[in-house]
């Protein structure tokens, strides 16, 4: 299964843009977006920047993500699905 997460644009050098999502910095590609500006936040999937977002869709999808680790991590982290 893969996530798409969202994550803030913290710098932008040629197509590329350092990302933060939730404290952890990852580069990414922006190739895929016009114009991505610094500090707005988009939705990143395998290593590139797919859509843009406003703040408060990212802050609650965040919140949402991190509720689910949460359920996993009480579930013991090995659920199996057939």
């Amino acid at each position: 299964m893969c996530l798409a997460i969202p994550a803030k644009v913290i710098k932008i050098d040629n197509g590329m843009g350092t990302i933060d999502m939730e404290g952890t910095q990852r580069e990414v590609s922006l190739l895929l977006l016009e114009d991505v500006k610094i500090g707005e936040y988009v939705i990143v999937h395998a290593g590139f920047a797919i859509h843009r977002i406003d703040e408060a869709e990212a802050r609650e999808s965040l919140k949402v993500l991190r509720e689910l680790a949460s359920l996993v991590d009480q579930e013991g982290g090995s659920r199996k699905f057939s």
